[in-house]
């Protein structure tokens, strides 16, 4: 086994730093998992072989909750069917035997549990991932959430062992360590997404995300349910083993925050803004009316009604999935709002709006990219629309080298006089010009008409040709793009 911890996501070009994980050097090569699992039980069992979900039609009586000892009866079909999260956060396995992993090897190292008992807790968590992935683990609704799926399996896998590994743990870290995770890997998807998007367009969201990305990455596991624990872990290994920069400081703090998902909801929702805004102007430069872009036959679809129609619908979607987007953050807001120290029930509910933030948001930055990649510009229309509403009036004004106020007022009246004419600025005589004022001159056609505005515009930062040119070339280095791929 090369690796105890598989790492979350491949290095993306924003944020290079490796996560760190568990490895040979750490914990010694197991033996091989049969002779283990042998010792532990005489054979495999079928893991959540009974039932998939709750039903009416099951029969088998439900089986006591790992955490039952107290409880004399078991809970009502309604309350189960309620409070079960397994339905969404099934999601988080890979995390969950991620998180699991490091903590049974630092038990191990600390001697809270044997080097034999970690080997076969590790076989088995490598079995039931692999039995996942091939669509063979059955989640059951009554094991209520991914953690406790995951837990019971393990002891029906392999026995004894495991249910040594909640020592020092509890569901609240548990979550939080593996939603923690998640969020990370999702924020790297996002960004990779985003990276797809600026090669063909350019954009600043990137830098946001990543911000997020450091700010997540502190390790709640071993605060266990919010005071922490008397057993003498050592929380640096598995913030380590998970590539995490280190645990978090305040047990109460890590299973009661969700600053982190509210950050990055937010910074989903500002980047869906972001999209929703490109997309109405790219609906509206499609119309008719303006005839700017022509979307590919690839990226458009036609009327049920009107046969002449050909429509631009990933961006109109585009525009209107930003409104989910905003929705899952205000969700959150709304569910953290009155929320007191430490974990609540209620922050259950912060799954399935960041899962579906997080799939929206990467649909709609691959189908952007794609639009993007899939239109053309109709140079001679935009040509024809760029005289109209005096764009170099401004340009003129800079020309005159007055106190603004006087030039702005002299071009006014050059303006009302080319309204009243039906022309443009480049169009009146010098003779006209200079009864509106002396200082005009021959140069003075050099700053009007629109090629010429645009070239005179020079601050930095600014739409001037030779401004723009410079940002291309700076994206094009800091993206490491192919400049050939741009043609």
């Amino acid at each position: 086994m090369e690796s105890l911890l598989s790492p979350s996501s491949s290095p993306n070009p924003f944020f290079s730093s490796p996560s760190t994980f568990v490895s040979n050097q750490s914990v010694p090569n197991p033996r091989p998992i049969l002779p283990l699992l042998h010792r532990a039980k005489p054979r495999f069992e079928p893991l959540c072989c009974t039932m998939s979900h709750a039903s009416e039609t099951d029969t088998k009586p439900k089986e006591t909750k790992l955490w039952g000892g107290r409880f004399e009866e078991s809970v009502t079909d309604i309350v189960e069917k309620f409070t079960e999260s397994i339905s969404f956060d099934k999601q988080l396995y890979k995390h969950d035997i991620m998180g699991s992993k490091a903590h049974a090897s630092m038990l191990a190292k600390q001697g809270l549990i044997s080097v034999s008992d970690r080997d076969i807790i590790l076989q088995g968590l490598d079995e039931i991932e692999r039995r996942i992935e091939a669509g063979d683990f059955v989640w059951r609704t009554d094991r209520e959430d991914v953690h406790m799926n995951i837990e019971a399996a393990l002891t029906d896998l392999v026995g004894e062992p495991a249910k040594k590994l909640h020592t020092a743990r509890s569901r609240n870290d548990q979550v939080l360590t593996d939603f923690r995770l998640w969020c990370r890997d999702a924020i790297d998807r996002i960004v990779a997404s985003v990276r797809h998007l600026q090669v063909a367009l350019l954009d600043r969201d990137a830098g946001r995300l990543l911000d997020c990305r450091a700010r997540l990455n502190f390790c709640p596991l071993g605060a266990c349910a919010l005071a922490g624990t008397g057993l003498p872990i050592d929380r640096f290994m598995t913030s380590d083993s998970l590539g995490f920069t280190a645990p978090m400081r305040n047990s109460i703090d890590a299973v009661s925050d969700r600053d982190f998902v509210l950050e990055f909801l937010s910074a989903n929702s500002i980047i869906a803004i972001h999209l929703s805004r490109l997309g109405e102007e790219w609906v509206l430069w499609a119309s008719e009316e303006f005839g700017f872009i022509t979307p590919s036959d690839s990226v458009s679809t036609g009327s049920s009604i009107m046969p002449q129609k050909k429509n631009p619908d990933p961006m109109e979607l585009v525009r209107g999935k930003s409104a989910r987007v905003i929705g899952d953050l205000v969700t959150l807001l709304t569910l953290c709002k009155g929320l007191p120290l430490a974990y609540n029930r209620d922050l259950q509910e912060d799954k399935e709006p960041t899962f579906d933030s997080v799939k929206t948001i990467i649909g709609m930055l691959e189908v952007s990219a794609e639009f993007a990649q899939n239109i053309t510009f109709n140079g001679e229309k935009i040509q024809k629309a760029l005289p109209a509403g005096y764009l170099d009036a401004t340009t003129l004004a800079d020309y005159l080298g007055l106190p603004f106020r006087t030039s702005h007022d002299i071009v006014g009246r050059a303006v009302a006089l080319c309204v009243s004419k039906n022309c443009q600025l480049q169009d009146l005589s010098l003779d006209l010009l200079k009864s509106l004022n002396p200082v005009f001159d021959n140069d003075v056609y050099e700053f009007l008409g629109v090629e010429n505005a645009v070239k005179k515009f020079s601050s930095y930062g600014s739409t001037g040709s030779a401004c723009v040119a410079d940002q291309l070339g700076y994206w094009i280095t800091k993206l490491e793009i192919n400049q050939t791929s741009l043609h």
